[in-house]
Protein backbone atom coordinates (compact mmCIF):
# COMPACT_ATOMS: atom_id res chain seq x y z
CA UNK A 1 0.00 0.00 0.00
CA UNK A 2 0.96 3.65 -1.14
CA UNK A 3 1.40 6.10 1.64
CA UNK A 4 -0.31 9.07 1.96
CA UNK A 5 2.04 12.22 1.41
CA UNK A 6 2.06 14.42 4.77
CA UNK A 7 1.67 17.99 3.65
CA UNK A 8 4.94 20.38 5.29
CA UNK A 9 4.37 23.89 6.02
CA UNK A 10 6.80 26.23 7.43
CA UNK A 11 6.30 28.32 10.47
CA UNK A 12 6.92 32.56 9.59
CA UNK A 13 8.30 33.10 13.49
CA UNK A 14 10.46 29.89 13.94
CA UNK A 15 10.93 28.91 10.62
CA UNK A 16 11.15 25.12 11.14
CA UNK A 17 9.10 23.20 9.32
CA UNK A 18 6.27 20.83 10.36
CA UNK A 19 3.27 18.90 9.29
CA UNK A 20 0.44 21.17 8.45
CA UNK A 21 -2.06 19.73 10.86
CA UNK A 22 0.62 20.98 13.68
CA UNK A 23 0.42 24.49 12.33
CA UNK A 24 -2.30 26.75 12.73
CA UNK A 25 -3.27 29.27 9.48
CA UNK A 26 -3.50 32.80 9.34
CA UNK A 27 -5.24 33.67 5.99
CA UNK A 28 -5.89 37.06 4.11
CA UNK A 29 -8.84 36.96 2.59
CA UNK A 30 -9.11 38.50 -1.03
CA UNK A 31 -11.05 41.37 0.78
CA UNK A 32 -8.05 42.16 2.87
CA UNK A 33 -9.26 40.97 6.21
CA UNK A 34 -7.01 38.92 8.10
CA UNK A 35 -8.38 35.97 10.55
CA UNK A 36 -7.16 32.51 11.88
CA UNK A 37 -8.41 29.88 9.63
CA UNK A 38 -8.65 26.72 12.22
CA UNK A 39 -10.10 24.68 9.40
CA UNK A 40 -7.14 25.16 6.95
CA UNK A 41 -9.59 25.98 3.76
CA UNK A 42 -10.18 29.64 3.64
CA UNK A 43 -9.77 31.86 -0.01
CA UNK A 44 -6.95 33.63 0.55
CA UNK A 45 -3.42 34.38 1.16
CA UNK A 46 -2.36 31.50 4.39
CA UNK A 47 0.92 32.08 6.38
CA UNK A 48 1.51 29.31 8.79
CA UNK A 49 2.23 29.56 12.81
CA UNK A 50 3.07 26.72 15.42
CA UNK A 51 -0.03 26.09 18.08
CA UNK A 52 1.88 28.20 20.80
CA UNK A 53 1.49 31.60 22.01
CA UNK A 54 5.30 32.29 22.20
CA UNK A 55 5.43 31.43 18.24
CA UNK A 56 2.61 34.00 17.46
CA UNK A 57 4.50 36.53 19.60
CA UNK A 58 7.99 36.21 17.96
CA UNK A 59 6.12 37.01 14.34
CA UNK A 60 4.63 39.89 16.14
CA UNK A 61 7.72 41.32 17.63
CA UNK A 62 10.01 40.79 14.09
CA UNK A 63 6.41 41.83 11.85
CA UNK A 64 6.65 38.20 10.33
CA UNK A 65 2.86 37.81 9.33
CA UNK A 66 3.51 42.10 7.48
CA UNK A 67 6.61 40.70 5.12
CA UNK A 68 5.07 37.13 4.41
CA UNK A 69 1.32 39.50 3.48
CA UNK A 70 3.20 42.47 2.11
CA UNK A 71 1.04 45.03 3.99
CA UNK A 72 1.16 46.49 7.38
CA UNK A 73 -1.07 44.90 10.05
CA UNK A 74 -2.18 47.03 12.31
CA UNK A 75 -1.85 45.94 16.40
CA UNK A 76 -5.77 45.53 17.05
CA UNK A 77 -5.64 42.47 14.44
CA UNK A 78 -2.67 41.14 15.92
CA UNK A 79 -4.79 41.58 19.29
CA UNK A 80 -7.75 39.64 17.91
CA UNK A 81 -5.54 37.07 16.36
CA UNK A 82 -3.85 36.88 20.05
CA UNK A 83 -7.03 36.39 21.76
CA UNK A 84 -8.34 33.87 18.84
CA UNK A 85 -5.06 31.84 19.28
CA UNK A 86 -5.35 31.54 23.30
CA UNK A 87 -9.62 30.52 23.07
CA UNK A 88 -8.40 28.35 19.88
CA UNK A 89 -5.82 26.48 22.70
CA UNK A 90 -2.27 25.88 22.73
CA UNK A 91 -0.70 22.49 21.45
Amino acid sequence: MKRKKVPIRRCVACMEMKAKKKLIRVVKSPEGDISLDETGRKNGRGAYLCRNISCFRKAQKSKALNKEFKTEIPDDIYQSLEKQLEEYGEG
